[in-house]
């Protein structure tokens, strides 16, 4: 590899972590702050669900826009304002300002990172070679996974000596930084649009749900996460099942991205898969298996064992299905499926909590968790069985995108 395409895969990755970062930071330090004048926990749901109205509602337009539009343009506009945001919250915060004026601040985030996610996700696939894709994916989820435990860290420490005005200030600059990161790569190949797929907004869906390779892969993640992900569990785990203490808790809640950047490590020292979709069953269903065993331990150690390969084979999965996404997807409707994707993928995360929440409240913890690993299993032997491409899918680096 050469020194030109490190340094690209390099900047990418920094410019979309540094805006992960900013924005893990954000939500952090206005969860604390908010609770800290309000005592409310209708307070802290408003949060979340003003981030995630835009996502749900602007998807379809967001991508149809990505996909007119310079890629790097938008990372770039998108970073500054995540950056425009941070001294909006300064502004409030040193002024005491309502929450709502938090909430309005909260929701323009949400419409920016809605923009955001499918313009860096199709920018990386116009700047680096086919031949790259899979390790540069593997470097940005193993940064994914970092600022996931890295920034809420770090603001709850800094809430111990900083006021959150200056936290907000800091966030700014990482917006900057990302900026001009985007700013300084290459700019991405041109685009020929077919006559009608650029006005169709639809043409994502439709793609998706064509495709033998991308919608079995994405309803294993999507299924995986909404029925096998424990994490929204965590609290209950720790006090009810394990019997430990806050300290037992934050080990539980770093477990799992601690497996997903040791597997990021090691996956970059072994060779490609030459049989991807194969290897995406097995770890799903692994997966599945693995979160059914977090279920029945009553071990501190055991779980976070569990946790750790949980998070390992969860990377495997990532790294396959996004460099699968942007190898099969037209450069013209880029922007419209990796929409639709985000969409599908991010809500399947807060679904996931919702859905393991109500679970564990109507049949108790430890069933909700057996249950839903199993489930997760069951998922992986459908989709086997009714997407019988998958498993013979060629290695990833041989695949090419469909003829217009």
């Amino acid at each position: 590899m050469t020194d030109a395409v490190s340094g690209r895969i390099y900047r990418v990755v920094g410019a979309r972590s540094l805006n992960t970062f900013g924005r893990s930071v954000i939500n952090a330090t206005v969860l604390w702050e908010l609770y800290e004048r309000t005592h409310s926990k209708l307070v802290l749901a408003g949060v979340g669900a003003l981030q995630m109205l835009p996502v749900i509602a602007l998807f379809v337009p967001a991508g149809a826009f990505v996909d007119r539009t310079d890629r790097r343009l938008l990372t770039t506009l998108a970073a500054t304002l995540t950056g425009a945001v941070g001294i909006g919250l300064a502004l409030a915060s040193a002024l005491s300002a309502p929450v709502s004026v938090y909430y309005m601040l909260l929701l323009v985030q949400g419409v920016i990172a809605t923009i955001h996610a499918p313009a860096s996700g199709s920018l990386m696939p116009m700047i680096i070679e086919r031949g790259h894709l899979e390790r540069a994916n593997r470097i940005g989820a193993t940064m994914q996974e970092l600022c996931a435990i890295i920034g809420p860290a770090l603001a709850g420490l800094a809430l111990t000596i900083v006021v959150p005005a200056g936290i907000y200030g800091f966030v700014a600059i990482t917006g900057v930084s990302s900026a001009i990161l985007y700013r300084s790569l290459p700019k991405p190949r041109a685009v020929v649009h077919t006559p009608n797929a650029r006005k169709d907004w639809r043409v994502g869906l439709r793609f998706i749900f064509k495709s033998p390779l991308l919608l079995p892969a994405l309803t294993l993640d999507m299924f995986a996460v909404l029925f096998a992900g424990v994490v929204a569990l965590l609290p209950a785990i720790a006090t009810d099942i394990l019997h430990t203490d806050a300290l037992g808790y934050g080990i539980l809640r770093a477990s799992q991205s601690t497996g997903a950047v040791l597997m990021a490590v090691i996956g970059g020292r072994i060779s490609p898969w030459k049989r991807p979709g194969r290897v995406l069953l097995i770890v799903v269903a692994l997966f599945g298996v693995a979160t059914s065993l977090i279920g029945f331990s009553t071990s501190l150690p055991l779980t976070v064992a569990l946790l750790v390969i949980c998070g390992a084979l969860d990377n495997i999965s990532v790294v396959i299905r996004l460099t699968l996404e942007q190898i099969v997807v037209p450069d013209a409707i880029r922007g419209r499926v990796s929409s639709v994707h985000y969409v599908f993928i991010g809500m399947s995360n807060e679904l996931g909590a919702a859905e393991s929440g109500f679970a564990a409240w109507l049949v108790g913890t430890v069933p909700a968790i057996v249950g839903g690993g199993a489930i997760a299993v069951l998922v992986t032997v459908v989709v086997a069985l009714a997407w019988k491409e998958l498993a013979r899918m060629p290695p990833l680096s041989e695949l090419k995108p469909p003829d217009a």
